[in-house]
């Protein structure tokens, strides 16, 4: 069976969010409901192997190291729950 890829868009200021959201923390990083954010979210979404192939992310370069640490938390909290 071919595997979905999942493409993530994580981008953007979040000026409609300010001051929660901003330049430097967009809306997409942050534990706006619950323990975490929406891109955490989105990755135990598509976490299912059998389903998805792993996921691409893109993102600006100013946020790939909250992309990359988000991500790596969210594969920790993914493998909790196996």
């Amino acid at each position: 069976m071919t595997k979905i890829v999942p493409i993530l868009l994580a981008g953007g200021a979040g000026t409609r969010l300010w001051p929660v959201s901003r330049d430097a923390l967009p809306k997409q990083f942050l534990p706006l409901v619950g323990p975490r954010s929406s891109y955490q979210e989105t990755l135990l979404r598509v976490a299912d192997s059998a389903l998805f192939a792993p996921p691409i992310t893109i993102t600006n370069s100013d946020f790939r190291f909250f992309a990359r640490r988000q991500a790596e938390r969210s594969e920790e909290h993914t493998s909790e729950l196996q």
